[in-house]
């Protein structure tokens, strides 16, 4: 059994590596660099919080629902960085490009991953037509992380996994 951790952690290295190290460029630093911060807390706590309070319907009804999902989300995530104290890639993998002021707690699961997943997940189940958006901007967030040299793409699938389902949970539980 091993065997096969250490297989699919040197797989997920170079998937880490690929992304990391040869797509680097000056365009996708730029925009990436940016576009992580949509998963951080000030971005989706406001934006939640804003279009609860003052957008219509529907668009109000999902707002409460991303706001109860974010707060949520972060239990497990609180739970399983304290479970499984992962080394960020760039303490762990030499070469790894980061930027400025990259974070030092443990990488496992992606916070922002989990932030903007839990965010987006309740309007595109209330208002559909703006899946379009954003699950690839929900999808550009999570890879960014790996991009910047922040989380593992397993940090990144769990975020995705741990956001979507208690977004789910909060819209079917919705009273």
């Amino acid at each position: 059994m091993s065997r096969f951790f250490v297989r699919l952690q040197a797989f997920e290295q170079k998937i880490f590596m690929w992304i990391n190290g040869r797509l680097h460029n000056r365009f996708l630093n730029f925009w990436l660099y940016y576009l992580t911060h949509l998963g951080g807390a000030t971005f989706t706590i406001a934006a939640s919080l804003l279009i609860a309070t003052l957008a219509p319907e529907p668009w109000r009804q999902a707002g409460y629902m991303a706001c109860v999902s974010l707060a949520i989300s972060h239990i497990p995530v609180a739970a399983a960085k304290k479970l499984y104290p992962r080394i960020r890639p760039y303490l762990a993998l030499p070469g790894t490009n980061t930027f400025r002021n990259p974070l030092s707690d443990h990488s496992f699961p992606s916070g922002h991953t989990t932030a903007i997943f839990s965010v987006t997940v309740p309007f595109m189940m209330i208002v559909p037509s703006v899946t379009i958006v954003l699950l690839p901007l929900a999808s550009i967030v999570g890879f960014s992380r790996i991009y910047l040299g922040l989380h593992y793409p397993s940090d990144v699938l769990a975020g995705a996994v741990i956001g979507t389902s208690v977004a789910l949970g909060t819209v079917a539980f919705w009273p």
